[in-house]
């Protein structure tokens, strides 16, 4: 007696097809209407925790003294950089990247003084100084000053052959962006509280909207305008070898690199699979089938996001590829069921294959969606944007694909008659058989081996490392990997890192002058055979009267000493191995020191600070004091191709220094930059997937647990999914790989491969044993039934994803090689372990409904 819920099935569905065929069409159509909403979001603010408070606090940095996101130009002309043919070749290349749309300023090292070529006095600054553009420069003179003499060109702007330059991008803050930003990010304070009322929870949802789209024009703006700055490096590329980098760049070209990959190997992988099942089930229509029923999921599931705006992360991409593993299982299984009951019964009709291919595969079907349902949906108490919006995609996904599966199949086939059944040797069923065999006659070897396996996976999950080196998603063959190799080894590094040090809490401004009667006494007045009896003696100025406002007077920071420990602190920074330029106020300050030949009382350094020219201190002291002169900032460029970077290591190595080596207090240190964000994400990321990773596990054996009725029957169909995710991981900490954007959700695609097959298996061993109560004879049954479908799904999915390994960008690659790993390694598991176990403990089977 069939199940009520089928017989409203059978009602609905299996008499009247075509209805439902005419609603898959409708529905279809409008999704392929509402695909092109569809954002792929690969922006900074995509790639960072949006309630990580280092973001609030970066956005803050960034606005009191400019972004560290800007686009580098390395420029290396093909004759030397130090004529004027070559500068004015660099001059009109700056000029015209100038008039670029957004963009701040361009800064080069035509813009910059010369300050030691020859050596000028900061008096004379007031009055103007020399640039490249003077003709009077001597070059010889300027290429030392750059290569040598000044410490805040070397190594930055000019690389140590004198072959290459750098060009310097900023772009424009968007005021309209933040205002949007932070009346989004207050109403949604409000709503993490439950403090909304109804018309303020109906301006949240208008606020997101308005940012998200918003965040889109700016996305595509940059887009353009990236593209406008590559166009205009092709003009000059007949004289000069160009690159282009910087973190602006990287994301865009993250999100053209997934497109084209999706538009380019989405016709390969599909194709792919299409051969593979010709091959396979050496019939078209079931060729037709899968694809059409993997076809129409993923265009819901793509139309639907299109239409609520939901935009798809880095990390959420995986959707797709997810959506058509599960999809092709539930299809194959469908198929391989209708085909052995046609063998079986060659003389019924289509309309009873349906019934009963529906009937017997449902439950199963439907066990294994709900419980991988459980599984994803988890992942929603990450409390992680990216990897919860991934949760509800597959969950919203996996259960469109049960319900679009059990439509298609039967409108797909009733109007179809019975294929003819195909003879011939079957070789798929003499495979699984053969491991049926093996594992029969090796049981207890297959569970030493599984347990060693485990072992040997979990001391490789213990060598895992998060990292998300930018320059590994791309192959050393591409021009956008040699830039950012040429940029980081020879113009002072890309991914930016800021440190910025706070005074002291309890600082007052009279601490600095000890009382005395004379703010410049000592400790830090220059003594009085020191050359400077008169306080306005060159090298600053003769008459006091020419002695401007000095805005650093109140500085915390600007007196000898602090700036002694900021020179301490930047060359410390300088030493560390993962470092390239490193900036700051006591940059200046060599600089000053340089000049002046010692160095320099605490009266000098208010003079300095008088004579610093407004264009000059935007350049040499606003990026890296505030205005108030109580806080500092230190730019830091990491080498990001250094195979030895580990983020999250250097972090903590840099603030354990600043507090134990210099003495500062825990509050006074912040580091912040894209690096930092970048590392946040990623640590919780991993954080979230090991805790929730455990919280799937416990959810799928809650479910198993309902399927099976029969606790050691779901603690036994657990096992190859706990060890096929802990070979996976296992292999890639063996073999280095690091978990990073990309890959860090092969966890979740392992256990819903596997506990798929396990569903399948252990509900078919279910309905096998009862015929004659031998588990092995119920083993090597299900081995040529269900382990003939699994085995299909396995090299259908391989096959399709192995042409991902011809992909540029490194994460496509990784993801098809760790994707064909995971089906394997669950196709091992479900065919070894699984049935190993149920032989050799017998647990007791609950009578199927």
């Amino acid at each position: 007696m069939h199940h009520p819920v089928f017989r409203a099935y059978e009602k609905l569905v299996l008499r009247h097809p075509w209805p439902w065929l005419g609603l898959l069409l409708l529905v279809t159509l409008t999704s392929l209407w509402h695909i092109r909403d569809l954002r792929l979001d690969a922006s900074a603010d995509s790639l960072v925790l949006q309630d990580d408070k280092a973001l609030a606090y970066y956005r803050e940095v960034a606005k009191r003294y400019g972004g560290s996101d800007f686009l580098i130009i390395a420029y290396s002309p093909d004759n030397d950089l130090f004529t004027r043919d070559s500068l004015a070749h660099l001059d009109s290349l700056r000029d015209e990247l100038a008039t670029v749309d957004g963009v701040a300023s361009v800064y080069s090292m035509l813009d910059v003084p010369l300050l030691f070529s020859p050596p000028v006095a900061f008096s004379d600054l007031a009055s103007g100084y020399r640039t490249l553009r003077h003709d009077e420069v001597d070059l010889a003179d300027a290429r030392e000053e750059f290569l040598e003499e000044n410490p805040l060109y070397k190594d930055m702007l000019v690389s140590p052959d004198a072959g290459t330059t750098a060009l310097l991008i900023s772009f424009e803050r968007d005021e309209r962006y933040f205002e949007l930003l932070y009346a989004r990010n207050d109403l949604a304070t409000l709503a993490s509280e439950g403090e909304l009322n109804d018309q303020q929870q109906q301006e949240y949802h208008q606020a997101q909207r308005a940012f998200d789209d918003y965040k889109e024009k700016l996305k595509q703006e940059n887009a353009a305008r990236i593209s406008t700055v590559r166009s205009i490096m092709d003009g000059y590329r007949d004289q000069a070898t160009l690159f282009l980098g910087g973190v602006p760049m990287i994301t865009t070209d993250m999100i053209s690199f997934i497109r084209s990959d999706l538009r380019t190997f989405g016709v390969g992988v599909l194709a792919f699979i299409i051969l593979t099942l010709l091959v396979i089930f050496r019939q078209p229509r079931w060729a037709v089938l899968s694809v059409l029923c993997c076809g129409v999921a993923t265009l819901w599931l793509s139309g639907w996001l299109g239409w609520v705006s939901w935009q798809v992360s880095v990390i959420s991409s995986n959707y797709v590829s997810l959506l058509l593993i599960i999809t092709m299982s539930i299809t194959i299984h469908l198929i391989v069921r209708y085909r052995e009951l046609h063998e079986e019964n060659p003389d019924k009709d289509q309309r009873w294959l349906v019934r009963e291919t529906t009937w017997h595969m449902m439950q199963p079907s439907f066990f294994m969606i709900v419980t991988t349902m459980v599984g994803f949906s988890s992942l929603v108490y990450s409390g992680i944007k990216p990897v919860m919006d991934f949760g509800w995609m597959m969950t919203i996904g996996i259960g469109l694909a049960l319900v679009i599966c059990y439509l298609v199949f039967p409108a797909f086939l009733s109007p179809l008659k019975a294929p003819p059944v195909v003879a011939g040797h079957d070789f798929t069923r003499a495979f699984t058989t053969a491991v049926g065999r093996f594992t029969r006659d090796h049981t207890r070897l297959v569970l030493v081996l599984a347990s060693v396996l485990l072992l040997v996976s979990v001391a490789g999950m213990l060598r895992l490392t998060v990292e998300n080196r930018f320059i590994d998603y791309f192959q050393d063959d591409t021009e956008i990997y040699q830039g950012m190799r040429l940029i980081d080894r020879k113009l002072g590094g890309t991914t930016p890192l800021d440190i910025v040090i706070d005074a002291p809490a309890d600082y007052q401004p009279t601490d600095d002058f000890g009382g005395g009667e004379d703010p410049f006494a000592d400790p830090f007045d220059a003594p009085a055979d020191d050359g400077f009896d008169d306080p306005f003696a060159d090298p600053f100025a003769d008459d006091t009267s020419d002695v401007p406002d000095n805005p650093l007077e109140d500085a915390y920071w600007f007196t000898p000493q602090r700036l002694a420990t900021l020179t301490a602190i930047e060359e410390w920074l300088s030493a560390q191995p993962e470092t390239g330029k490193v900036l700051s106020l006591a940059t200046t300050y060599r600089v000053a020191k340089k000049l002046n030949g010692g160095d320099l009382s605490y009266m000098q350094l208010m003079l300095l600070g008088s004579f610093i020219p407004a264009d000059l201190r935007s350049q040499m002291v606003k990026p890296y004091l505030s205005d108030d002169g109580n806080q500092v900032r230190i730019t830091v460029r990491m080498i990001d191709s250094d195979p030895n970077l580990k983020r999250d290591e250097f972090i903590h190595r840099v603030r354990t220094a600043l507090q134990s080596e210099f003495g500062l207090a825990p509050e006074q240190v912040h580091l912040t930059g894209a690096m930092v964000l970048y590392n946040n994400m990623l640590q919780s990321l991993f954080d979230s997937q090991i805790k929730t990773l455990g919280l799937v596990f416990l959810a799928i054996l809650v479910m198993l647990a309902l399927l099976f009725r029969r606790l050691p029957v779901a603690l036994i169909a657990l096992g190859p999914s706990i060890v096929s995710a802990s070979l996976v991981l296992g292999l890639m900490g063996w073999i280095g790989l690091p978990l990073d954007l990309m890959t860090i959700t092969i966890a979740a695609i392992t256990v819903g491969i596997a506990v798929d097959d396990t569903i399948h298996y252990v509900h078919r061993f279910r309905e096998e044993l009862p015929r004659d109560n031998d588990y092995v004879a119920a083993m090597l049954r299900c081995h040529g039934s269900i382990g003939k479908a699994m085995f299909y799904t396995s090299i259908t999915i391989i096959a399709g994803f192995s042409i991902l390994t011809l992909s540029s960008f490194n994460p496509t690659v990784y993801f098809g090689v760790l994707t064909g790993v995971a089906m394997a390694m669950a196709l091992l598991c479900n065919l070894t372990l699984l049935p190993a176990s149920l032989v050799f403990f017998k647990p007791k089977m609950a009578a199927l409904d």
